[in-house]
């Protein structure tokens, strides 16, 4: 497909149940897939009731549009290409989604001026990126102390170490990409 035609993602659950969604055909960008984010929404469905969560590599929006259509209060959805952040933009809109804000700016620029405590973070980077060693750190401090942390990576490169204190609470492989719900050890 040539760059900037349109493809589609597809909520699986919660109020906007089955609704389809464009999104942008660009370099680096490939929404989850419907059996892993199923499985991590499963993993989190007793955490998502009133959640302030992060997207944020956001890309299709397929993880942060999900996460508000199954309860979160709050979705920050942080994409520093344009064109995709115009375009999840027009899909909150359509869904008339009022707890979802669409942020253009990068990832260390958002995180450095993020104020109050986020339940949970997603992180689906573009697979050529090596960023979350570096962002990781600063991350955690971002976290409410039951917080979660939502890594997706290509199996290839497996998942990133985690700061002291963190752990894998759940993690699984599928396809081409490994996954795993980090957490703070109590």
């Amino acid at each position: 497909m040539k760059k900037g035609a349109a493809q589609t993602i597809r909520i699986i659950a919660g109020q906007w149940r089955g609704r389809r969604l464009p999104v942008l055909d660009a370099p680096g960008l490939r929404p989850s897939k419907d059996a892993v984010r199923e499985t991590l929404f499963n993993w989190l469905a007793p955490d998502l009731p009133g959640a302030r969560c992060l997207d944020l590599f956001a890309g299709t929006g397929a993880l942060g549009l999900e996460a508000a259509s199954r309860g979160a209060a709050e979705v920050l959805l942080v994409e520093k290409d344009s064109a995709v952040a115009a375009q999840l933009q027009r899909n909150a809109d359509s869904l008339q989604a009022q707890g979802v804000r669409v942020h253009k700016q990068s990832a260390e620029d958002y995180l450095a001026q993020l104020a109050g405590k986020l339940d949970i973070v997603f992180l689906d980077p573009p697979f050529a990126l090596d960023v979350l060693p570096r962002l990781l750190p600063a991350l955690v401090d971002k976290l409410a102390a039951d917080g979660a942390i939502y890594i997706e990576q290509d199996r290839s490169q497996g998942l990133p170490a985690l700061p002291e204190g963190w752990y894998y609470h759940r993690e699984k492989r599928a396809g081409q990409v490994v996954f795993g719900l980090a957490r703070k050890k109590l």
